[in-house]
Order: C-alpha cells, then structure tokens, then sequence
C-alpha cells in the first residue's frame, strides 16, 4: 500500500540553496510542498509564481494553517536556528541548510529539543549526495585504506557576489552575527563535519583566517581550520577570493594503504591510489538508492521510519563540527 506524501512547509527563503531542493518537491511521489514563508514579498512571489504554494509573512502563520509532517528552514544560520525551535516546538522533522546554526550554544539547543521530542533533526550537506562521496566515507570508514590518518576539504570560488548568489543571501553571509562568522563558517564547515565523521572529536583546533579581498566584505574572506588527532590531521579550508576552479571542493582522504580522492559535484570521479596503483585507479560508484539520492528523499524516509539521518546529515556528527567552528573561530577572532 502506498503512502502518501509528507507534508513539507519551507520556512525561509533567503538561504540560495532552497531554489534547488524546490524542484525535488516537486518531482518527488513521496513528499509535497504545502506552503512557504519569508518576510520578503518579492521571495514570496517568486515562489507562489514558480511552485504555486501558499505563502506567508509569518512563520506562525504558516506553521498554524497548514497541516505538516515536517519543514525545510533555509534562513539566515542565526534565525534557521531560531526556527528549528519553533517548529521542533509545534512537533515537526526539521530539515535545515548547513552548518547547523550560527554558535554552537544554538545548535546544542536545537539537538536537545529534538531528542526531548523524539523528532528527526537533519542537517542537509550538499556534498552528502554525491555518491562518489557515499562510497568514499563508506570504503574508508570500513579500512579499504587501512588507518585514517589525514582528511582535507577545501570549498573555495571568487566570492559570493561573484558566483551570484542573489542580495537577500549575501546580505547575511557577510554579516557575522547572522552567519556566524564568514568565510569560515561557510566553506570551512564541510571539511570540519566530513573530519569529524571520518576521525571524531580532535584533541586541539588551530583556527587562522581574515580579509584578504581588494574590497573587504566586512568579514573574514579567507579561513583555514586545522584539526589535530592523536593519530593524524585534518585541514577544512574556505576562500571567497580564489580565481578559477582548481582545488575547489577537493576532497582528499589518507590512510596507512591508499589515498582517496573525491572529485566534486554529483558527476565528479572517486579515485584510488595505492602502492600497486600509485597514480591512482578510478573506483567503481554504482548509483545510491532513492532514499539517499536527495536530500528531500532521504528526509521523508526519515520521517517514515524514524531512522536517523545518514552519517553527515545526523545532528550528532553536525554538532561535533560545530564545536570545532566555534573553536576555529573563537581562535581566528582573538589572532
């Protein structure tokens, strides 16, 4: 017997990123879009025009009127978390944009009050559903490569503006308070999250970053986390000033029998290297199933099942990178 869809409200829409999980809703059998909030009229046309969904000027509103399984917060970091509250409050799975929040006292609030309600609390890394991603944290994590002893991640591009995110997401990105710092929060957390999936709670975080652009943003443009282990290291680097695409979202994965390289986006190669192999093999990455192809997909079976989010998505692993953050950037400010 089939079952019907989970009822899915947006709560924000300043977060860039919601434009593309919009049209997973979309397309998918197993969740539906009932309604959406922001306090931006233009946001809110845009996305009655393109989605045809009910919109609202409060969450409140929203939250009061449709009748939800779960919500998608893509707000500022600072008000996602305030958001996740509310609706955790009013009995909903969450779904919210990385890192997690905007301080790591947020985020520790946000996992209490999810657990105290036995709800699904997923943070959504876009890098999670690339499957030569999958297979890597898997193979690795299950010795393909002997011993872990390094992980490296660097998110990198020309600058927000410059990639085209749109006023409403910079506007916040580049205020330290909302975001939670800049650079730093914003690319170095996947290197911190996939660090903290792969190696644990680091022994010590040195964090180092600044403003380095010809024009200053107001906040950190540049940043560098580097996470020491008793037995390795882990770097998550950011840069909103690289020219060019070369190292952007490169993954590199060391242990004791291979090296692991992650190319970037949904399409991007896993490849091998290894004593036999020096200069590396390209793996084999069969397709993941369903449930783990989107981020819309694999909420609605959480929902479902009540299983807890795959490795990057658990608020656990999330909430161990955010501790590092705060470390990396309570360093960074006192340098």
């Amino acid at each position: 017997m089939s079952q019907s869809p989970v009822r899915i409200g947006v709560l924000g829409l300043i977060h860039d990123h919601v434009w593309d999980h919009l049209p997973q809703l979309t397309h998918s059998a197993n969740a539906e879009l009932v309604g959406a909030f922001d306090t931006n009229q233009a946001l809110r046309e845009r996305i009655q025009s393109e989605f045809g969904c009910p919109v609202y000027e409060t969450p409140e509103e929203l939250l009061s009127e449709q009748e939800l399984d779960g919500v998608f917060i893509f707000s500022s970091n600072k008000a996602g978390a305030e958001l996740t509250l509310l609706a955790l409050e009013r009995g909903l799975h969450v779904m919210i944009e990385k890192p997690m929040a905007a301080s790591l006292a947020q985020a520790e609030a946000m996992l209490t009050a999810a657990q105290a309600k036995d709800l699904c609390l997923m943070v959504n890394w876009p890098f999670a559903w690339w499957p030569q991603m999958q297979h890597a944290i898997a193979f690795a994590k299950a010795g393909g490569i002997g011993d872990l002893w390094q992980v490296k991640y660097r998110a990198a591009h020309a600058g927000p503006k410059e990639l085209g995110c749109s006023d409403y997401f910079c506007e916040w990105l580049f205020d330290a308070e909302l975001n939670g710092a800049g650079a730093m929060m914003d690319y170095c957390c996947y290197g911190c999250v996939l660090a903290s999936n792969l190696l644990g709670e680091p022994d010590s975080v040195t964090g180092l970053g600044g403003q380095y652009r010809p024009a200053p943003l107001g906040v950190e443009d540049n940043a560098l986390i580097v996470m020491q282990y008793p037995h390795g290291i882990a770097t998550a680097e950011g840069s909103w000033s690289q020219v060019g695409k070369l190292t952007a979202y490169a993954t590199a994965i060391y242990g004791t029998q291979g090296t692991l390289i992650v190319e970037p986006h949904k399409k991007g190669r896993l490849m091998l290297a290894t004593e036999d192999e020096p200069l590396g093999t390209e793996v084999k990455v069969e397709c993941p199933v369903l449930t783990l192809q989107t981020a819309t997909e694999h909420f609605a079976h959480c929902i479902r099942t009540g299983e807890t989010p795959w490795e990057l998505c658990d608020p656990k692993i999330s909430l161990s990178a955010q501790q590092i953050l705060e470390r990396g950037v309570q360093q960074m400010q006192q340098s």
